[in-house]
């Protein structure tokens, strides 16, 4: 991301002037600048309503329509355009009634390039913090504090090192894990350690989003562009500009919206909803799903040429069942988020908790884990949580403890003396033996079996659903 990019402006130039207008349809560009000049005020009010800029710099003296005239109709046209008077007539009075009136700032007539290069470039400084401030309310409703990975299971190694590679470069990112397992989180930590971290980090959850406004939400519209569209308004890109753009559950979009999106990701233009003029946004895109795109790409519900745009490079988040040895740390630091920074009591987090935790094999991942530690804070006597404080499901639901008499108890059949005789209860029998020799270990349970391991896990879920369902 260059300066430049980062400065790039969209400039209305007002003054009844011609060579004045000459000039600046010159220069602007040449700065770096998109820019249209108009004559006259009525011109530059029709403009406004057509197209979206950063900034408008006004005539003060014009025929028909004055430079306050434009101002005070921009209030309601463009009120997020930034207006700048260009006069020969300063004087108390205009200072008071450009302070009156929101004026961004006054520019002497004639002025000289220098000035005008000052002028933009606080112009630009403004837009910026004006982006990250909209950023920053999308974000407050859901504090998500830092962005450092927490574990050091072999899994979460893999996925910091590969983080720490790709974060400087500009490479699109396409996040897999299973729902919970904290993909915006690596999303911010690839944010915060590349050159973009001063630039807004803007997450949106596409799965949340109405069909009708999906579009308005990334590009934005002009005022009376639809029904309801009663001001203008930035879309997802404009406000990510010069920063990240996280898309949480790409999958979710339709086969519209991803075209839209795959024209964005090659020319890096973005269009309000009515208007005709495009105008050119530096963001990095981070996507992220719990979705098999390539499942869906073969179904035809994916486009494969957006999945192979945004899929430079691909990070696997691991299931929280999959790193268990991670979770003692998870479990402290979401405690320290809870408590709002403060000191977690010695001994708060007892052993007979953890050995819960342990036990569970957490469908919800960290997530899941977030929400029974906060149930428990709150029921809890303030000076160790107990197992008593967790939510019952995680008492209720003993995951399997891989001992021969457990697995007859827990699965309501004696596999010592029951004797297969179907296909389905063979299935069953193999299935025991294997967890029964590697004490309860799945993966290798799994392995020997030769199946996959979420295979193993759907047959256990569904014979303990079974076995439920006869017992109740």
């Amino acid at each position: 991301m260059s300066a430049a990019s980062c400065c790039k402006l969209r400039v209305l130039f007002v003054d009844d002037e011609p060579l004045i207008r000459q000039i600046m349809a010159v220069e602007l560009p040449a700065r770096g600048h998109d820019v249209i000049v108009c004559e006259d005020g009525a011109s530059a009010l029709k403009t406004l309503s057509e197209k979206s800029f950063d900034c408008a710099i006004i005539d003060l003296q014009m025929p028909g329509l004055t430079g306050w005239d434009v101002v005070a109709r921009m209030q309601e046209l463009a009120p997020d355009t930034l207006a700048i008077i260009h006069t020969a007539h300063g004087s108390m009075d205009a200072a008071i009634q450009g302070l009156r009136m929101r004026v961004f700032d006054f520019l002497p007539k004639p002025c000289s390039l220098f000035d005008l290069d000052g002028l933009l470039l606080r112009v630009a400084d403004h837009r910026n913090l004006m982006n990250k401030t909209i950023a920053l309310e999308k974000t407050l409703r859901a504090v998500q504090g830092g962005s450092e990975l927490v574990g050091d299971s072999l899994a979460m190694q893999r996925v910091k090192r590969l983080t720490d590679k790709i974060a400087p470069t500009d490479s699109s990112v396409l996040i897999l894990g299973e729902t919970g397992t904290g993909k915006e989180l690596v999303a911010r930590r690839i944010h915060d350690l590349s050159p973009r971290s001063s630039m807004p980090f803007v997450a949106v959850n596409c799965g949340a989003l109405s069909e009708q406004l999906v579009e308005s939400e990334f590009f934005g519209h002009r005022k009376g562009a639809f029904t309801g569209a009663d001001t203008a308004r930035k879309g997802l890109l404009e406000v990510a500009d010069g920063g990240t753009l996280f898309l949480d559950e790409l999958g979710e979009l339709d086969k519209a919206m991803q075209v839209k999106l795959l024209r964005f990701l090659e020319s890096g233009e973005v269009r309000r909803v009515g208007e005709n003029e495009a105008f050119h946004v530096d963001v990095r895109i981070v996507c992220a799903t719990n979705r098999p795109l390539t499942d869906m790409i073969a179904a035809g519900t994916f486009r494969e040429d957006l999945y192979f745009r945004i899929n430079t490079f691909e990070v696997s988040l691991p299931a929280l069942r999959d790193r268990k040895e991670d979770l003692p740390a998870l479990a402290h630091a979401l405690l320290v988020r809870h408590l709002k920074g403060r000191r977690v009591p010695e001994g708060f987090l007892s052993h007979e908790v953890l050995e819960v935790l342990s036990r569970h094999e957490w469908p919800g991942n960290i997530r899941e884990l977030a929400n029974s530690l906060e149930h428990a804070v709150i029921l809890s006597n303030g000076s160790v949580l107990s197992p008593d404080d967790l939510p019952g499901s995680l008492n209720r639901r003993r995951p399997l403890e891989f001992q021969r008499d457990e697995l007859e108890m827990g699965f309501g059949t004696t596999l010592a003396t029951a004797k297969p005789t179907t296909i389905q209860a063979m299935e069953k029998e193999l299935i025991f033996s294997a967890l029964a020799r590697h004490n309860g270990d799945k993966p290798k349970a799994a392995s020997e079996l030769g199946i996959a391991l979420k295979t193993l896990y759907n047959k256990l879920n569904q014979y303990q659903a079974d076995a439920a369902a006869r017992a109740g």
